[in-house]
């Protein structure tokens, strides 16, 4: 979206939002390692962390897209999420999150879980509140951060469409 398609919304950059924390026995499953769904949350908050921040409204999830688990994490490893705002639309913003794992004396960290998550700020109401700030694209890595974002976009987008019109 541009400033000539809502010329009165405000524009800003997106920041890196981080978060980290330990994980503990009861976050893993028989093999030691961090339960899905665990991790899925922990990307959640960050995902809803950053967007809040973007838009200083209320959000929600809308859905979550191309969650791909690429390493185990481990009990007792710190893990830390990076959360970026990479596309926005008149209430809705597209969320990328990163998810390391760090083991905590040996400091080596790798990139274990990569998401997107589509969150909407909302009204008083509970409806969506189509006042979000436009996204200013700083640099290279933005602009090609944000490609993904809009292709993410569309594919919800058409999604919903052909759920509305009983096309599968």
């Amino acid at each position: 979206m541009d400033n000539t398609t809502f010329p009165n919304r405000p524009a800003r950059a997106a920041n890196e939002e981080r978060m980290a924390e330990i994980i503990l026995p009861h976050q893993t499953n028989g093999y030691g390692t961090m339960f899905g769904g665990d991790v899925m949350a922990l990307m959640d908050k960050a995902a809803a962390i950053a967007a809040l921040r973007f838009c200083r409204l209320p959000v929600v999830t809308a859905s979550t897209e191309r969650i791909d688990f690429r390493t185990p994490i481990g009990q007792g490893e710190i893990v830390e999420a990076f959360s970026r705002v990479i596309y926005v639309g008149r209430s809705s913003m597209v969320v990328r999150v990163h998810l390391f794992a760090e083991h905590p004396l040996i400091g080596d960290r790798r990139l274990c879980t990569t998401g997107y998550f589509s969150m909407v700020a909302i009204n008083r109401e509970g409806g969506p509140a189509p006042v979000v700030p436009q996204l200013l694209l700083l640099d290279e890595d933005a602009r090609a951060e944000h490609a993904i974002g809009a292709e993410i976009h569309a594919a919800i987008a058409a999604r919903r469409n052909s759920r509305t019109t009983g096309r599968s």
